[in-house]
């Protein structure tokens, strides 16, 4: 999933053209670690004419440089954001460098939020539930109950119980230990 403000046709050219693949940033990204600064000169002799031919298409979208920090969540999901600049300039640079920690954390955060908010791989057992009651079970996974979980939410324990018995339902179990078994049984973060 790509979330930008990047120019709408670059955008649009990059997705239409699977950029994603050889996108040396990306690429870079995926193996996770720390922040990177990148730009024309990113990949130097090793980057493919496709790779090169990337970098141009940006440029002509004012994207030119920038930094990059991956993010790799609890569940191993990657993920990157990306402060971009439209050259290469001094200042840029120098506040990219100073605040970057600053900057991790706001990407961790924005990515935290990303994931709570958009539609995502919440299923168990192949069957999908709603991010609602996908929480309710990984917190009743880690043995909290319905009044717990309810205070750490800031809802109601009904609110909880009623989301737990919809997972129950839609998974085809009678008890809440059975959902949590097949959450387990999918490899899940539990914790």
């Amino acid at each position: 999933r790509l979330i930008s403000n990047y120019p709408p046709g670059w955008t649009r050219q990059y997705l239409e053209n699977q950029y994603e693949k050889l996108d040396p940033v990306v690429l870079r990204a995926r193996n996770g670690g720390c922040p990177f600064h990148w730009g024309s000169n990113f990949g130097g002799d090793k980057m493919s004419p496709a790779q090169q031919q990337l970098f141009d298409e940006a440029a002509q979208f004012s994207i030119c440089c920038g930094l990059t920090i991956p993010i790799v969540d609890l569940r191993g999901r990657i993920a990157a954001v990306t402060f971009a600049a439209d050259e290469p300039r001094p200042v840029f640079l120098r506040v990219a460098e100073r605040y970057e920690q600053a900057l991790q954390l706001m990407a961790a955060c924005f990515h935290r939020c990303v994931r709570r908010k958009l539609p995502s791989d919440r299923t168990v057992d192949g069957i999908s539930l709603t991010s609602r009651e996908y929480e309710c079970l990984r917190w009743a996974a880690r043995g909290n109950s319905a009044w717990v979980t309810g205070r750490i939410l800031g809802i109601k324990s009904r609110t909880i119980a009623f989301h737990l018995d919809n997972a129950k339902k839609k998974l085809g179990v009678r008890t809440q230990n059975q959902a949590i078994a097949l959450l387990g049984s999918e490899g899940s973060s539990i914790l």
